[in-house]
C-alpha cells in the first residue's frame, strides 16, 4: 500500500493542469490569499475522500480474496486501463495550442471561495480514485498506516505547499520563476499529461493483475 500511495501521490502533485492554475492564482493581486484557499481546499478534498473510504471499511482492510477485496482490485484495474487509454487518446489527438484559461482575465477579482472551488474542479479525479481504492488496505490500528495516509495527502499537495511558501518568502523572485515554470508547463502540457497517465495507468494495471492472480 505504501509504495502505491507514494507513486499515486507523486503523480498527483506533478500534474501540470492544477500547477499552472495555481501559479496564475499566485500572480494575482491577492495571490497569497487565493493560493492558500486553493491549497487548503485541495488538501481538504484529499482528506475527505480518504475519510469516506475509511468510514466504509471501518478502518480495517477487507479480507484477502473476499468479494469486497476483489471488487477494489477490479476498480483499480479499471482505473489503470482508463488512464492508459486516456493517455493514448491524448497522444493521438491533434496538438492544440495551450494558453491561460478564460477565467485568468478575471483572476484579480476572484474570491477565495472561487479559488477554493477551482481546486476541486482541477483535481485529477482518476488518480484520486486510485488513491482512495488503495487506501482500503489501510488498518487504522497500525500507526504506520496512519502515517502512510497522512504522507500521501501531503505528498499529493507538495508542489502547492512549496510554491505557496516560496511566494510568501520571496515574492518578487518567486513570481518571475514561477511564471517561467508556468510557460514551460503550458508548452509541455500534452507530453506531461500523456506520460503521467500512461505510467500510472500501467503501474496500476500491472499491480492489479498481480493481486488478482496471486
Amino acid at each position: 500500500m505504501v509504495l502505491d500511495l507514494v507513486v499515486i501521490g507523486t503523480a498527483i502533485t506533478l500534474g501540470p493542469l492544477h500547477n499552472s492554475a495555481f501559479i496564475l492564482l499566485l500572480s494575482a493581486r491577492r495571490g497569497v490569499r487565493q493560493g492558500l484557499a486553493f491549497l487548503l481546499s485541495w488538501l481538504a478534498n484529499l482528506i475527505v475522500v480518504i475519510a469516506c473510504v475509511l468510514l466504509l471499511t471501518g478502518g480495517h482492510p477487507p479480507a484477502r480474496h473476499s468479494a469486497p477485496s476483489t471488487a477494489v482490485i477490479a476498480a483499480k484495474l479499471a482505473i489503470g486501463l482508463a488512464l492508459v487509454l486516456y493517455g493514448a487518446y491524448r497522444h493521438r489527438r491533434p496538438p492544440r495550442p495551450h494558453g491561460p484559461p478564460r477565467w485568468a482575465a478575471r483572476i484579480d477579482n476572484a474570491s477565495v471561495f472561487t479559488a477554493a472551488g477551482l481546486a476541486w474542479l482541477l483535481q485529477p479525479w482518476a488518480m484520486v480514485a486510485a488513491g482512495a481504492a488503495t487506501a482500503t488496505d489501510a488498518d487504522l490500528s497500525a500507526l504506520s498506516d496512519w502515517l502512510a495516509l497522512t504522507g500521501y495527502c501531503l505528498l499529493a499537495t507538495l508542489s502547492l505547499i512549496v510554491m505557496e511558501a516560496y511566494v510568501v518568502r520571496a515574492p518578487t523572485a518567486a513570481n518571475e520563476r514561477l511564471n517561467a515554470l508556468r510557460s514551460w508547463l503550458e508548452r509541455h502540457q500534452e507530453q506531461l499529461v500523456v506520460a503521467l497517465s500512461v505510467l500510472i495507468g500501467l503501474a496500476l494495471t500491472a499491480r492489479s493483475i498481480a493481486e488478482l492472480i496471486s
